[in-house]
């Protein structure tokens, strides 16, 4: 590991939520996680998991609940997690670079200075510079709850060039995939508070979320223990980005070097992928798709979403959905391509609709909540609308990070990630669709407490 790496390792402060074990710092912890022996001898503590409710909404359809299952480590186990990922994702990168696949796996990677806003845009510049081409796209099924531990191991072998893995290794693999677990909603219960915002705010200025004894008395009855899983391994630790992107690695060779070899170009983000072929006749296409899935089927345990399985023609301009054309029981979908969050039509850019409902409905939802209450809190104060227009606003987007004083937990809004957007795609592109008139949306149902 260079010296720059460390430093930056050593750099990553302290984080403030409350765990089984007291908060340490990279820095204060460092001698212990860089000490092999410390870490084949280290107990590992439970992981703290809860769903984490991704609510949809759509205009047509109402509100959608969507929950994921999300967990956090210790902070010692943090530290060492943080580490170990480092020191894989170093030898991932210079993979990376030996297999000629460096801007394929294009998610959690830390040398390539760019977002999916540049990735989105690399992909339509490339469909844009195909005289006509088809275009796969499509995710993988419960991607880090399907991850094959046997294969998993496999692939950190190949990477670290080993048949067996070093002790301190097999030390952190096996306590990734054999975690134990205990649920926040049982914390909060155990300490007497309430599953509400208010509540896992108290929970967190504890020192420790439980004492020693109440640790002990309610293990039993509340700890999920280790279990002998076969696959999957939790989302939200620090390693997990970094053991995803090497358990695709052989996956992202044999599919980049098959479709360079056809003048095209893969892109995967994580579970989202993107293939583009130049367009031949569909007699050729339907043996190249096929062929792709063979590689998906190959690898244990990995399965494409059916739904979000997706296949388009482009020829100048123009877009066609056409999975009635290729898959199996596959139905016509709408002649627009949605990628990394943004909506490509064959001729214009926009952000994507669903990206606009989440925005609008969450801004909406807390307009409706300073309406409710008439503007007065429970304690009987005028609500200010500062936390609203910084959230939801220009006025939020524009803030210069050296005038922060007043909020220096505020770094930007949706709209600054719009004019991020604007700025890469330039052109012609209308990114901004549907956020131009948000002030006057804003100041229209405030107009209801006056």
């Amino acid at each position: 590991m260079n010296k720059e790496m460390k430093q930056q390792l050593k750099s990553i402060p302290l984080k403030h939520y409350a765990h089984f074990d007291g908060r340490i710092s990279m820095k204060t912890a460092w001698d212990y996680v860089t000490n092999p022996q410390k870490i084949i001898q280290h107990h590992f503590y439970p992981f703290i998991c809860y769903d984490k409710d991704y609510t949809k909404y759509n205009k047509n359809k109402g509100v959608k609940s969507k929950k994921r299952k999300l967990c956090y480590s210790a902070h010692i186990d943090r530290c060492i997690y943080q580490y170990y990922a480092c020191l894989l994702n170093e030898i991932y990168n210079q993979r990376t670079s030996d297999d000629g696949i460096v801007e394929v796996a294009v998610a959690y990677r830390n040398n390539l200075k760019k977002n999916n806003i540049h990735f989105a845009k690399q992909a339509i510049d490339f469909i844009r510079n195909q005289k006509s081409c088809y275009i796969f796209v499509g995710d993988f099924t419960n991607f880090f709850d399907s991850l094959n531990h046997k294969y998993l191991k496999k692939q950190i072998c190949s990477l670290l060039t080993c048949e067996e893995l070093p002790d301190d290794y097999y030390a952190v693999f096996k306590n990734i995939t054999q975690y134990s677990e205990w649920n926040l909603s049982d914390l909060l219960l155990l300490n007497k508070m309430e599953n509400t915002i208010k509540g896992r705010r108290s929970l967190n200025q504890k020192e420790t979320i439980l004492t020693l004894r109440q640790f002990k008395d309610n293990k039993h009855q509340f700890l999920s223990p280790g279990k002998k899983r076969s696959k999957g391994i939790p989302q939200g630790s620090a390693i997990s980005a970094v053991l995803a992107n090497v358990y695709m690695l052989e996956f992202d060779k044999q599919v980049n070097d098959y479709v360079k070899s056809q003048s095209g170009l893969y892109m995967r983000y994580s579970d989202d992928f993107i293939i583009v072929l130049p367009m031949g006749n569909d007699k050729v296409f339907q043996k190249q798709y096929d062929f792709i899935c063979q590689f998906i089927n190959a690898i244990p345990d990995l399965q494409l979403e059916s739904k979000k399985t997706q296949i388009f023609e482009y020829t100048t301009n123009v877009l066609h959905n056409c999975n009635d054309k290729f898959i199996i029981n596959g139905e016509k979908g709408k002649d627009f391509l949605d990628y990394l969050g943004f909506t490509f039509d064959g001729k214009t850019v926009t952000v994507r609709d669903k990206t606009l409902s989440k925005y609008y409905y969450r801004m909406y939802r807390k307009l409706e909540t300073i309406i409710q209450n008439r503007g007065v809190s429970s304690n009987g104060n005028k609500i200010s609308c500062k936390r609203l227009y910084l959230g939801y606003s220009e006025r939020g987007a524009k803030i210069d990070k050296s005038t922060q004083e007043m909020d220096n937990k505020h770094s930007g809004n949706f709209l600054t990630y719009i004019n991020r957007a604007k700025k890469v795609f330039s052109g012609n592109e209308n990114i901004e669709r549907g956020t131009k008139r948000h002030m006057q949306k804003i100041r229209k149902k405030l107009k209801a407490l006056k």
